[in-house]
């Protein structure tokens, strides 16, 4: 019952393939392009177009990012929000402070205090960061 149906299909899919064989467009074939440029654009110049071979992503040097400035959100990432590199990290941190281990600056413990000195290095930095980055911030 089915090889009759199965011996018909069997014949005529070498004549279906030839029709298939045609050069497929880039974005139906699913392959890759041959190249993909990222262009810095200078004020009123124009990016050039994209071809077949080759993907072209643009960038101005006032706005050399993908995202656009008003979408950027420079606020602290939440902690539900953070991976967990970030997490085990803080917990080992944390965890190193509680037991005054070396370089943390912990009053307690044996080796807590030699970290003083740096989480003040460290806390002075982050501030001086603070400053330039207000200071360069157009409102």
């Amino acid at each position: 019952m089915f090889r009759p149906l199965l011996i018909a299909v069997l014949i005529a899919l070498p004549g279906v393939a030839p029709a298939q064989s045609q050069a497929p467009v880039q974005a139906e074939s699913g392959a890759a392009p041959q190249r993909i440029r990222s262009v810095t654009l200078k004020a009123g110049e124009k990016c050039p177009a994209s071809t077949d071979s080759d993907i072209v992503v643009c960038s101005t040097l006032d706005q050399p990012y993908r995202i656009p400035k008003q979408f950027r959100d420079d606020a602290p990432i939440k902690a539900q929000n953070q991976s967990w590199v970030n997490r085990t990290t803080t917990m080992d941190q944390v965890g190193r402070v509680a037991g005054g281990l070396p370089d943390t600056c912990s009053p307690v413990g044996t080796g807590g205090q030699s970290g003083c000195a740096l989480a003040t290095n460290k806390a002075w930095a982050a501030e001086r960061r603070a400053q330039q980055g207000a200071a360069t911030r157009v409102p």
